[in-house]
């Protein structure tokens, strides 16, 4: 069965920094990933097993069975990639209303994952893009494989609803899409009209966001005929420190 999607904006790497700066999200294919963080194709698709492998969220608020994540945590300084001791996940409310002021402690990423020859060098290039775009500084970085599932018949990938993270840069890698519509993907400016809808369905495809300017969101999926999946990698990068660092635990 085939389903209209509305295809991704996609730019050239040579084109990235200036994108971002003008509309404060950019777009990369799966060939423009590969180039831009020098991360062969078969690099990256080593990743994906680790996928299948994701511990159940036990925080959902809407009582949903749909998310499994893992979370850990890295600081990227230049070429130095360091993973920080394990800790939990925490967001104000200002930025997730529906999970924030919570101390969620997800298991973390498994140490065959993060010991794969992609994993520093997407943190490198994704820091050294942060720093092209905000000044060269230590990146705080939280990196949160999910998978959402429709098990129950629909998966959310936001349940929080259109929101932003409280962070410098997000990026999401869309990694799998197997028997799933929806999951589209809705990017607005935080403080102006516009919007752009666009589906990722691409493997190692990516979207990139100045959290600052935009806020986002993905449609909920549903099962074409069978339960399907949609997998995702979402990194973070942060100035100055991790949030709950600097900030009144509520």
């Amino acid at each position: 069965m085939s389903h209209s999607l509305f295809s991704p904006p996609a730019v050239s790497p040579a084109e990235l920094d200036a994108t971002l700066r003008r509309r404060g999200y950019a777009v990369l294919d799966a060939a423009g990933v590969s180039a831009a963080s020098g991360c062969a194709p078969d690099v990256l698709k080593a990743l994906l097993p680790f996928w299948d492998d994701l511990p159940p969220d036990a925080f959902l608020k809407d009582g949903g069975r749909y998310r499994r994540r893992r979370h850990s945590c890295f600081v990227v300084d230049g070429e130095r990639v360091t993973q920080s001791p394990h800790r939990a996940h925490w967001q104000p409310l200002e930025y997730n209303a529906l999970h924030g002021g919570m101390q969620r402690l997800f298991a973390p990423m498994q140490p065959a994952l993060v010991e794969q020859a992609a994993w520093p060098r997407l943190l490198r290039w994704l820091g050294a893009v942060c720093s092209g775009l905000k000044g060269a500084q230590p990146w705080y970085v939280e990196a949160h494989p999910f998978r959402i599932d429709t098990t129950d018949g629909i998966g959310r990938p936001t349940p929080e609803g259109a929101h932003r993270d409280g962070v410098d840069l997000v990026a999401v890698f869309l990694l799998a899409r197997q028997d799933v519509k929806g999951g589209e993907t809705r990017v607005f400016e935080a403080d102006g009209p516009n919007g752009q809808r666009f589906t990722l369905s691409e493997p190692w495809s990516l979207l990139l966001l100045d959290d600052t300017r935009v806020i986002h969101e993905t449609t909920p999926i549903q099962p074409l005929g069978t339960a399907g999946h949609r997998d995702t990698l979402v990194v973070t990068l942060r100035a100055g420190g991790f949030q709950g660092d600097d900030e009144k635990r509520i």
